[in-house]
């Protein structure tokens, strides 16, 4: 018999449906799992022991009770700490937030509870969603379930690891270029970044407005798309959420790939690229000719700018959004301050680590007088030339299939020193983000080393379930989930 802390979600909800197992019994198996494995893994930055203890006995009550039970009922899902939760600390990752209780939630975990789910905890994450690889956390540094001197990605690193590491059935995420999909990728399991406005922000502490999106993280891409069933839809909270019916995703899953354009763009496939990720990404590419998708090579011109483009959005937003902390109304405030200045200055400068504090001063120098036009105005017209590529790629293709990250996972240090490479390894996300599109990754393959490799399924604006069919059909093709991560080898 399969592990309880090893379901998928469909399964773990329909064995709470059933009876076969208590909402209870599942919980303390997860919450088991985490004590077993989370000291090796730090995916966790709270631990809502008696939270989720709480909300699986309600479940259970509900079942005996003969009341209807909500879609996610009983599945224990993970959230990152940049996500409010009532009467949960949400720090962000950062020092500046340490001991933040919201009095509230974001739409998002809101509507996990009322779908039945057991949270069980906030996972850790970049400073304010700021990285590529969890090591800008001010917290623990998290570790990549396949190999524990690597990292797990970001900044959505926490949430990748836990599912990776089967901590929890689920996750959610958040992408601002790439902040749910590079970690999927560096840890070998399926993530989701919906198209700008599919699921409301409402509660998610920015970091850049007009790019921020929250996505799930799950075992299959069944999973995934489950937990954005219940995420999805319009909220009158959020003036960006669109008011569009959510469809079954579900539904979708069975169609296959057959008949379906996939574009192949060249420049996401460089001179000079991981030969074992090139590989990996083309032989699923074979695999998708084989399930009868049309593979045809396209060109999206102006991916050459993307990275210079993003960090000047996105620092330049970031800039805006940080400077509410300035010790005044939450958050930390620094002692010994003489004057209101004093007070903005030692405050940030205590509470921000060194990347928050490069992000902000980028974003301010962009949005500065003389530079407006030269920098910010000048990329946002170029946000808009990427916009218009995929416009016209989509003309002619239903989904566009590309590597997700250039690398398999690095390791601890080898590029925290150097923002620009660091920068480099959300190359092939960032522009999803700049067009507002959806995009999903799931595992393709292994390296000679047993480190997962990433594909990344990109498709038209709320075409979500064209991706889901692309997703779902080469998943089953390519049996990724025979192999289990180095910290599964307890058992």
């Amino acid at each position: 018999m399969k592990s309880l802390e090893r379901g998928t979600v469909a399964e773990t909800r329909a064995l709470v449906a059933s009876g076969g197992a208590s909402a209870v019994e599942i919980c303390r198996a997860y919450l088991d799992r985490v004590r077993a494995v989370d000291p090796r893994v730090q995916a966790f930055r709270t631990v809502l022991e008696a939270e989720a203890l709480a909300a699986a006995g309600r479940v259970d009550r509900d079942r005996q009770a003969g009341r209807p039970l909500g879609p996610l009922a009983g599945v224990p899902l993970a959230i990152k700490d940049v996500l409010c939760t009532r009467g949960a600390n949400t720090t962000c990752g950062s020092r500046i937030l340490e001991g933040f209780v919201p009095s509230y939630d974001a739409t998002c975990v809101a509507r996990l509870r009322q779908a039945g789910a057991v949270l069980l905890g906030k996972t850790n994450m970049d400073e304010f969603a700021m990285g590529s690889s969890t090591e800008n956390s001010a917290y623990e540094k998290t570790r990549n379930p396949w190999d524990p001197n690597r990292v797990p990605g970001g900044s959505s690193g926490g949430s990748a690891a836990a599912v990776a590491a089967d901590e929890a059935a689920a996750a959610l995420g958040t992408d601002t270029g790439g902040s749910i999909r590079q970690p999927a990728a560096l840890c070998g399991v399926p993530g989701m970044k919906p198209t700008y406005g599919r699921v409301s922000r409402y509660g998610l502490v920015a970091f850049a407005s007009s790019l921020d999106q929250v996505g799930p993280f799950g075992r299959t891409v069944e999973d995934v798309a489950r937990v954005l069933q219940v995420i999805a839809g319009h909220d009158p909270k959020d003036a960006t959420s669109a008011s569009l019916p959510v469809p079954d995703y579900a539904a979708a899953l069975p169609r296959g790939a057959s008949g379906l354009r996939v574009g192949v763009p060249r420049e996401y496939f460089p001179r000079g690229m991981d030969r074992e990720v090139d590989g990996a990404v083309r032989a699923a590419l074979r695999a998708a000719e084989r399930l009868g998708a049309r593979v045809g090579e396209i060109s999206l011109p102006h991916t050459e700018y993307a990275i210079p483009t993003y960090y000047i959005v996105a620092t330049a937003e970031a800039s805006s959004n940080l400077a509410r902390y300035d010790g005044v109304r939450y958050g930390l405030r620094a002692a010994g301050s003489e004057d209101l200045a004093s007070l903005y200055v030692r405050t940030r400068r205590a509470g921000f680590g060194a990347e928050v504090k490069r992000r902000i001063m980028l974003g301010t120098y962009v949005l500065s007088a003389g530079y407006y036009d030269a920098y910010y105005l000048k990329a946002q017209k170029v946000r808009t030339l990427i916009r218009r590529d995929f416009e016209k790629a989509f003309e002619q293709v239903d989904a566009i299939v590309t590597p997700t990250t250039p690398t398999a996972a690095f390791r601890f240090g080898e590029k925290v020193d150097d923002p620009l490479s660091m920068y480099l390894s959300d190359i092939f996300t960032v522009t999803i983000n700049l067009a507002g599109l959806p995009a999903i990754s799931i595992p393709c393959g292994l390296t000679k080393d047993r480190l997962p490799i990433g594909l990344q399924i990109v498709g038209r604006r709320f075409d979500e379930e064209t991706i889901f069919r692309l997703a779902a059909a080469l998943e089953a093709e390519l049996k990724f989930r025979d192999n289990r991560p180095a910290v599964a080898g307890d058992r």
